[in-house]
């Protein structure tokens, strides 16, 4: 064995840094007895999530009637929904059950990716999907002018690209750093905040970056989701038909809880001081954005809508 005489201590650091190639994802609990009823909560709750978002993205590709922008962007929404529930809940089920919850370096860089990237682009449609609504409630007569095919497909297309572009930022900040001290990652997936806690280099700058594109990201589509329901709904009201208050209420409220269960665990998350005490609420608040709400936009976009549950009956019929 040859020894290299002269390394400085930081040289020593970066060699040292680089064989920590693999982390422990703790998971949501240490308590054994635990960990089988959980499994099969999240496993039934996965199965659950992927009928819906997909059986409601097939009900809107063979249904012409649905072939619209409103369903365009709800479909767009159905499958970034199993994106980011298959990206996550899978890996934390093995987890549950596994001995060894080793993920290599390169398995956490991908899942980071694809998780935050279908959590940016749901950011991006949620607001398309709130513009939509003002523009069909506010000028129902130039809605089919404004809210062309065009518009439609580049407003998709941006928000995949948006989310795209956000998280490769992050990826590329995050190959700066490096880990050798723990390679304990207190999460259930690999999230980018759990590793900046691990870091061995300076994350200031990884946080800086975080905190002001991710902010911008979610401040610009809060607000504009905001904007649009709050039109609308005066919209609605100026009309003083009791029928049509009560249906913009339920449809534009419902929207406002899914949106409002969605930003709010991730402003806690991702604008909010980071410390090390916030662990555990940081993966409570990331169950809900990662587990829950892909399982509850079917129900509160979809199957609330007179038209979807009419075209699901149709095709029953057809099949039957």
């Amino acid at each position: 064995m040859h020894f290299i005489s002269g390394m400085s201590h930081e040289d020593m650091e970066q060699d040292n840094a680089t064989l920590l190639t693999e982390f422990v994802l703790t998971g949501l609990t240490y308590q054994p007895e635990w960990k089988i009823p959980l499994f099969l909560v999240f496993l039934v709750i996965y199965l659950i999530t992927m009928v819906w978002n997909l059986g409601l993205i097939t009900l809107i590709w063979n249904d012409p009637q649905l072939h619209i922008p409103m369903y365009l962007f709800l479909g767009s929404l159905a499958f970034v929904d199993a994106w980011i529930s298959s990206t996550v809940t899978p890996k934390m089920l093995v987890n549950f059950l596994a001995k060894n919850r080793m993920i290599s370096l390169s398995e956490c860089m991908i899942q980071f990716f694809s998780f935050a990237f279908g959590g940016t682009t749901e950011c991006f449609l949620l607001a398309t999907m709130a513009y939509d609504r003002y523009v069909a409630i506010c000028k129902p007569l130039l809605y089919p002018v404004i809210m062309n095919n065009s518009l439609c497909v580049r407003l998709v297309a941006f928000s995949f690209l948006g989310g795209f572009l956000h998280v490769l930022i992050h990826e590329v900040l995050i190959f700066r750093l490096t880990f050798c001290n723990s390679n304990i990652i207190h999460h259930f997936y690999c999230d980018i905040i759990p590793l900046f806690m691990i870091s061995c280099t300076d994350p200031s700058i990884n946080f800086l970056m975080v905190f002001i594109l991710s902010g911008s990201i979610q401040v610009f589509t809060i607000v504009t989701v905001l904007n649009s329901y709050t039109f609308a709904l005066f919209t609605v009201l100026k009309k003083k038909s009791v029928r049509g208050i009560r249906k913009a209420f339920s449809t534009c409220g419902a929207h406002l809880l899914s949106v409002s269960l969605y930003y709010g665990p991730l402003l806690f998350m991702y604008v909010r001081p980071v410390s090390p005490q916030a662990d555990d609420q940081d993966m409570i608040d990331s169950v809900f954005y990662t587990i829950v709400i892909p399982l509850l936009n079917p129900i509160i976009y979809s199957l609330r809508n007179k038209q979807v549950i009419d075209s699901f009956t149709k095709m029953v019929k057809r099949n039957v």
